[in-house]
């Protein structure tokens, strides 16, 4: 008669859904955007248009490829969501002079102020996680060395 090992126990228990390290990535990223949704509710943005202004903020008058680039998102993906927050006055997009192919995103005077009354999220998210800036550092780098090496096998 044949027992169960170590060996055959962690393997059945690979497919538990409490060992899938994507699931609690998964769900600390659902957790996270929870608190995102609350704050830039007060802002009329969504997530992925904070991000967009927050590329804008840190560096204005980018093509739509720089902007992809910085999220890792392609211009299809991209597109609609910039026609959305030049609809409600944050920015404008135009052809470039020298490359028509190429769109310059531009940051109106709205987007512009728009930065300030954002100054307070990155405090308040930090104060939600409840950890120390040490650890949100090294929490943050671990992630970012898992991503490059996911970008490496995509």
């Amino acid at each position: 008669m044949k027992t169960k090992t170590d060996t055959d126990l962690t393997h059945s228990s690979m497919l538990h859904l409490d060992q899938q390290m994507c699931f609690a990535l998964y769900s600390a990223n659902l957790a996270l955007h929870k608190v995102y949704r609350k704050l830039l509710g007060q802002l009329d943005l969504t997530y992925p248009q904070y991000l967009v202004m927050l590329v804008l903020w840190q560096r204005d008058e980018v093509t739509v490829s720089d902007i992809g680039e910085k999220l890792f998102l392609d211009s299809a993906t991209l597109t609609p969501l910039l026609k959305r927050l030049e609809a409600a006055g944050l920015l404008v997009r135009q052809r470039a002079k020298a490359d028509e192919r190429q769109v310059i995103i531009t940051l109106t005077a709205e987007g512009k102020a728009l930065r300030e009354k954002a100054q307070g999220i990155p405090e308040a998210i930090f104060c939600a996680t409840e950890c120390n800036m040490g650890e949100i550092t090294a929490l943050k780098q671990q992630l970012e060395v898992l991503r490059g090496h996911l970008q490496d096998k995509a």
